[in-house]
């Protein structure tokens, strides 16, 4: 397994799905992220659906490794969403009877309810992870919905109560994490978009939910904080309502979006103790960025945060973007690192 260099680069999660695995146009249907079941998406049938899902996961770890990509993922290959494949597994959830409430962009939303004690059946992504391991000697990374936005994309039926209902959520993330660790995971990443989105719950309960997740997972933890799919929301706030209080978490990395949001990096300064992935390609415009552009603005990450403590990723995930713009946007983010890294002397 190759070791990580100053400045490395990763992906925050998700990269392209082939249009032979999904249909892209239902993919983007309505502007809503899935967070129940959404069959009719992929392409192919259902006894032959993992294999070429396997196959699409192969061409996602090539892509990232040609792309000069330090730490990879499996491209979220597997997935309808970021989050449904997690949380549609769990046990006092129900999926086939959904209730409607209104999402993060303020749309009805169709979401799983919780009728029960929320309980893991079975390790869900470790077969991911042992696919990631098995191909690919670069150091690997997998992502989970963390608990506070599983918590917010479920109608609750059982527990009468915000935060009882994210610390269940994240007991069953805190056991999936240790397993997706011993599977070979060198990353754990927590994706909690919906921290900034409800930041008076999340000044009471986040960090105590994200802690508990993160309970004995050893190794490299992060928690990724966003404002949404480039695709789906155009107009970004420049700061963050939820992001300093990140520091008393038990993660060890913060990943924050900058380059579409053009966020003020000064915020970064209450995140001392951490170490920053930061967003420096925009996944909101058409144009790829030179390697000069990117190099920019990691210099710019740089006055705020040394180079020991920075990782150089996309905004967001990668999914709505066509195949041929995420992999000349991931090659010049590698170049732009590159770039750096020499006038470092590293």
């Amino acid at each position: 397994m190759a070791e990580t260099r100053i400045l490395p680069t990763t992906v925050v999660g998700s990269y392209p799905q082939p249009a032979w695995l999904v249909d892209r146009a239902i993919l983007t249907r309505n502007n809503v992220v899935p967070r129940v079941r959404l069959k009719e998406i992929w392409r192919v049938a259902e006894d032959a659906l993992e294999q070429a899902q396997d196959d699409a996961t192969l061409i996602a770890i090539r892509d990232m490794e040609r792309a000069g990509i330090d730490i990879i993922t499996d491209g979220e290959m597997r997935r309808e969403s970021y989050s449904n494949r997690f949380a549609l597994a769990l046990e006092g959830v129900d999926v086939d009877n959904p209730a409607v409430v209104q999402g993060r962009m303020g749309k009805p939303t169709p979401v799983p309810r919780v009728t029960g004690p929320i309980r893991r059946r079975h390790a869900v992504e470790v077969r991911d992870v042992q696919f990631l391991r098995a191909n690919t000697d670069r150091q690997v990374k997998i992502t989970l919905p963390g608990p506070f936005t599983l918590s917010m994309q479920a109608k609750d039926e059982h527990y009468g109560d915000e935060e009882a209902l994210a610390m269940a959520y994240a007991a069953v993330v805190a056991e999936e994490a240790r397993d997706l660790k011993a599977a070979g995971a060198d990353v754990i990443q927590l994706d909690e978009p919906w921290l900034q989105a409800r930041p008076e719950q999340a000044r009471r309960y986040g960090v105590k939910a994200i802690n508990r997740a993160l309970e004995g997972v050893e190794g490299t933890t992060v928690v990724h904080l966003c404002f949404g799919y480039a695709a789906l929301v155009t107009e970004k706030p420049s700061g963050y309502s939820f992001l300093p209080q990140l520091a008393d978490s038990m993660a060890t990395q913060i990943s924050i979006e900058a380059a579409q949001p053009k966020l003020d990096l000064g915020i970064l300064s209450d995140l001392s103790t951490k170490t920053i992935m930061l967003g420096v390609l925009d996944l909101g415009t058409a144009e790829v960025e030179t390697p000069e552009l990117v190099a920019e603005r990691l210099r710019a990450g740089l006055r705020h945060v040394p180079a020991e403590r920075l990782v150089a990723a996309p905004d967001c995930g990668m999914k709505y973007l066509p195949r041929e713009r995420a992999f000349a946007k991931l090659k010049a983010l590698a170049e732009g690192a590159a770039i750096v890294r020499r006038e470092l002397g590293a």
